[in-house]
């Protein structure tokens, strides 16, 4: 195999936070020695996060087994995911924004066995559902834990306690059509075809769809991490990655 420098491009705080984090972590289990050193162990869960870069690759460049390169990424992923902020604590850390804005994305995923419950009917392929929650300027404020593809936005808002947790808060929350019925603090467009529409509601229809669009920059900052463009690992494992990149955006962006 052919080894070849590359780079990462991300933020040198996402990687002295999660070094800091690891280091931390051995610390506390009073890891003496290990193949790669805490920063080391850092850039190579970002090089797999941000650029996807499967283990055997990973391997050959940090000079490492790929058993190895393995449990240094699901340790680092873990320890991200615990510390990424819950629902409860993102909508009271927003609770003095004007609105919020809530969509859903997919996540592809490769096809498996069990594929009904992931195929999504709107995408027309296989993933896992995350919702994803903007503020005004549509930065990421929260994203959730990856339901299959198959369950509705509205579903899986309602699954997720969102809705609720934005009427206790008295947040307003735009979304799309797809939210119909959701209820609570959240507004979606007027229903209907466009041209039985009064002009008013074709008017508030425009002024939202101008909010709703700024969610796309939350989602396009999500899949710059490109391992979620394209999952090929365990659909168990998947919430985990969710929650980590979540939490590493979050520390970078502060």
């Amino acid at each position: 195999m052919l080894v070849y420098p590359s780079g990462v491009d991300v933020s040198s705080t996402a990687l002295r936070f999660l070094a800091a984090r690891l280091k931390e972590r051995r610390r506390t289990l009073g890891t003496r020695w290990r193949r790669l050193s805490a920063g080391r162990q850092a850039l190579l869960a970002l090089a797999h996060l941000r650029n996807g870069q499967p283990y055997a690759q990973l391997a050959a460049g940090f000079g490492i087994g790929a058993t190895t390169v393995y449990r240094y990424i699901t340790e680092a992923v873990e320890l991200l995911a615990a510390l990424a902020p819950t629902l409860a604590e993102a909508v009271r850390a927003a609770s003095m924004k004007a609105y919020l804005i809530l969509d859903g994305t997919l996540l592809p995923i490769d096809r498996i066995a069990a594929n009904r419950p992931f195929f999504s009917g709107k995408h027309k392929k296989h993933g896992m559902n995350v919702q994803v929650i903007a503020d005004p300027r549509g930065r990421l404020l929260w994203a959730s834990p990856a339901l299959a593809g198959a369950v509705h936005d509205v579903r899986a808002a309602r699954e997720h306690g969102i809705i609720d947790a934005l009427a206790q808060a008295g947040i307003t929350c735009w979304a799309d059509k797809g939210y119909r019925g959701a209820g609570g603090t959240v507004r979606h467009p007027f229903r209907g075809r466009w041209e039985k529409l009064s002009t008013g509601q074709q008017a508030v229809n425009r002024s939202q769809a101008k909010i709703r669009a700024l969610v796309e920059q939350a989602i396009a900052t999500l899949k710059s991490w490109r391992l979620l463009r394209k999952l090929r690992c365990s659909t168990t494992r998947i919430t985990n990655i969710v929650q980590a990149v979540l939490t590493l955006q979050l520390a970078s962006s502060d």
